[in-house]
């Protein structure tokens, strides 16, 4: 068979073909009366074989080993290329994704493009400090895509970059809010921590809504940080986790100015200090936490605390009863 005629019905261009020849990966074992190359049935078989292997990312060279050495063993090839591969892939996605971001910011022109970019580059910076910048300009100049100040704040280890990305989340409204709730079901405990404490900075009730569900995660450090900032927002299904927050003595302090910020509203001062009591009574709580629970009272107004301080200012421990005592001097006094 022609070189013309394999080339048709091989798909390998002529020129391939002649270039095969040259490298000696593939020669004619024949010729016409005119001179012409022609191809053996054998010699179309090893064109199809070498266009087989060059599909699986093989150069030529390693195509030309792979059939004629007889010691050659595929296996440490195939994981090489799949290593090549998944490093391509990989590359491309990032490419992807950068120009998706670019593209979602809408730029004006390649100056805006531009400085995108500079900004995309920067939240990537080893430099805690180019980060940093780069989040509180993100705001002030060219805005950086939120999904970029997504990622970015769920993988910020340092405090200060971490502070500034959720500060530029915030103040780019609820448009990073279902990716952040994406977090909140992260199987990395620390994204899952970062994720809450990013939504609990962002004021809107669409927010606020996430929080609520975050009380039911089953991560109980998701579970603490919504509650606090619940707390904050006067959202009475957090009275719950911020007692128990009190009686294991985590985050305590804040926990009792949740609580105390809550009960602000007349209509739940009672009911958080029938829950402090209540725990207060409890025959399995420790002595430092019924000490705590005692301090949790102190700005709990009403007369339900003001009764339960009374009493504990009689407890059979004596810190207990001497903190109630001091409690209750200070709110006589007011």
């Amino acid at each position: 068979m022609l070189i013309g005629d394999v080339a048709r019905r091989s798909g390998v261009s002529a020129r391939m073909l002649r270039h095969y020849d040259s490298l000696g990966l593939v020669r004619p074992t024949g010729r016409t009366d005119a001179g012409y190359r022609e191809y053996s049935s054998e010699d179309i078989r090893r064109i199809f074989h070498i266009e087989s292997l060059r599909s699986l990312g093989l150069s030529l060279r390693e195509v030309r080993r792979a059939l004629d050495d007889p010691g050659f063993t595929p296996s440490e090839l195939v994981e090489d290329l799949i290593r090549q591969t998944r490093e391509r892939i990989a590359s491309e996605t990032e490419l992807l994704t950068r120009l998706r971001r670019i593209g979602a910011a809408e730029p004006a022109g390649w100056e805006n493009v531009l400085q995108i970019v500079a900004l995309l580059q920067a939240l990537g910076s080893k430099s805690a400090g180019k980060r940093q910048r780069a989040a509180l300009s993100s705001v002030e100049e060219v805005p950086v895509p939120v999904e970029a100040l997504v990622e970015a704040a769920l993988s910020e280890t340092d405090p200060n970059v971490a502070g500034a990305l959720r500060w530029a989340l915030a103040q780019s409204g609820d448009g990073g809010l279902a990716l952040l709730a994406e977090g909140l079901g992260s199987p990395v405990a620390e994204v899952r921590k970062r994720a809450v404490q990013s939504i609990a900075e962002i004021p809107n009730g669409e927010a606020t809504a996430v929080l609520q569900d975050a009380l039911a995660n089953p991560d109980i450090v998701v579970r603490r940080y919504a509650a606090l900032a619940l707390g904050v927002r006067g959202v009475a299904d957090a009275v719950p986790t911020l007692i128990d927050m009190v009686v294991e003595g985590t985050n305590d302090v804040d926990a009792a100015d949740a609580l105390s910020a809550l009960a602000s509203r007349p209509a739940l001062a009672d009911q958080i200090a029938d829950r402090l009591v209540n725990c207060l009574a409890h025959g399995t709580v420790e002595a430092s936490a019924r000490r705590r629970l005692t301090q949790a009272l102190a700005d709990i107004p009403g007369i339900t605390a003001s009764r339960a301080l009374a009493e504990l200012s009689h407890d059979e421990d004596r810190a207990v009863a001497l903190t109630a005592a001091y409690i209750l001097g200070i709110r006589n006094a007011r």
